[in-house]
């Protein structure tokens, strides 16, 4: 199962809560990502995230969208989530700790 942020929700993210203007990334979590966890958890698949073709991946757009993931479920599982960009690398890095960081660890 594949989420491309920049094809499927936006190509320009916005900040971490609703409030805060379109894109965000807790409407990002909450109407594409834990869906997609879920269903991808559901199904023994596995759950893919690409980053490349959004402009400007924001800290609180990350944080909200997967670390809120790992608060919000409290699910280990999350870790299994692969995150990938060519475009950005660095940024699978800090998806990954903002996930780590969500679950206490």
């Amino acid at each position: 199962m594949l989420i491309r942020i920049a094809d499927e929700f936006t190509k320009i993210p916005g900040g971490r809560h609703i409030s805060d203007g379109p894109h965000s990334g807790e409407e990002f979590r909450e109407k594409m990502l834990k869906p997609a966890f879920y269903d991808a958890k559901m199904r023994k698949e596995k759950l893919v995230v690409d980053l490349d073709g959004g402009f400007g991946y924001g800290t609180s757009f990350l944080d909200e969208a997967f670390g809120g993931l790992a608060r919000v479920t409290k699910d280990p599982e999350v870790l299994n989530i692969q995150i990938i960009s060519i475009e950005e690398p660095t940024l699978v890095e800090r998806v990954m700790s903002f996930m780590k960081s969500g679950l206490g660890r």
